[in-house]
């Protein structure tokens, strides 16, 4: 029996439609005929994105640029994001900013963007490629370091450590595993580090996972949430399992693990600079589309936040709710 095209074509576009919907995102900026910027983000659900969204679109307004910002519905959709890279840079923008969920799963778009002349500005997590005109982000191995050594501080230096990362094909997901095992392994030779397990930086995932870590482990004293699901995962597991005298640090900021270091369900966590990263992902975009030389690295700040320095102007302004 044959499908009339019609119908046929009726389906195409209704799928089109429910594809879009998935994720999240659109243009902004100053309008008019300035340079178009679209950005590919790893996600759309977490606030970090939402602050990166505002910084980019304040520098835009601010130097006459235009923005698209768009990002799956969650860090695991990886089809997604190739899908909504591909709808991007079928709009021929000046310059692209990506943060790769897959570096190898976006390799040939990233190949398509050079072929047609856009700049590419790795931001985040970066890109695992020389495409890049640079990449905006946060030293994350150091960043990782600073919540191991701050963990350990905490437990005293002896004991069972438990990681929960957001993924393992990320390059912010690869840093900050490995950074903050680096740390623990060269500088406390008291504290015993469980292989670390990937929760997708979903929030009940992780919840889940941390529940099964605390089972297996008793003993346990510490762990580790690498992104703001994860972390606030992690707390979520923790309070689920009943279990106490668990120190908990976490990565990046938002209204809950706020409230969870005030509460002290939470030791910390590493905040980044999510409006500085949108801000200095547009800036680097004119520049490369200007025809300037950009470093092949522009990091952005990154801080440790607890009960004690929570109030610190410097910290509050790396904060997002």
């Amino acid at each position: 029996m044959k499908i009339p095209k019609i119908v046929t074509a009726i389906a195409g576009a209704a799928l089109a439609v429910s594809l879009a919907a998935c994720g999240q995102g659109g243009g902004s900026g100053a309008g008019g005929n300035g340079p178009l910027i679209a950005i590919v983000s790893k996600g759309f659900q977490h606030q970090f994105w939402q602050a990166v969204k505002k910084g980019a679109e304040d520098e835009a307004s601010a130097k006459g640029a235009r923005i698209t910002f768009v990002g799956p519905a969650t860090e695991q959709d990886v089809e997604q994001q190739v899908n909504m890279l591909t709808n991007e840079l079928a709009k021929s923008p000046q310059a692209l900013g990506f943060a790769a969920l897959d570096s190898r799963a976006a390799a040939p778009l990233l190949q398509q963007a050079k072929s047609q002349k856009i700049p590419v500005i790795a931001f985040d997590s970066g890109v695992d490629s020389d495409i890049p005109a640079t990449t905006v982000a946060t030293d994350n191995k150091a960043a990782a370091a600073e919540a191991a050594k701050h963990l350990a501080e905490q437990i005293g230096g002896q004991g069972k450590v438990a990681m929960v990362v957001h993924d393992q094909t990320s390059l912010s997901g690869k840093d900050r595993r490995d950074g903050f095992l680096d740390w623990m392994r060269q500088n406390a030779p008291g504290i015993t580090v469980l292989p670390p397990q990937y929760g997708g930086g979903d929030q009940l995932q992780s919840a889940n996972i941390t529940k099964s870590i605390l089972q297996a482990n008793p003993d346990l004293k510490g762990i580790y949430g690498s992104n703001e699901g994860s972390a606030i995962g992690v707390i979520k597991g923790v309070q689920e399992s009943g279990k106490t005298g668990i120190t908990i640090a976490g990565f990046d900021s938002g209204k809950a693990q706020i409230d969870a270091i005030n509460s002290g369900a939470e030791a910390g966590a590493i905040t980044q600079d999510p409006v500085d990263i949108g801000r200095q992902l547009v800036d680097a975009a004119l520049k490369a589309i200007n025809g300037q030389q950009l470093p092949k690295r522009i990091d952005t700040a990154y801080y440790w936040y607890d009960k004690t320095n929570i109030g610190d102007p410097k910290i509050q302004a790396a904060l997002y709710q």
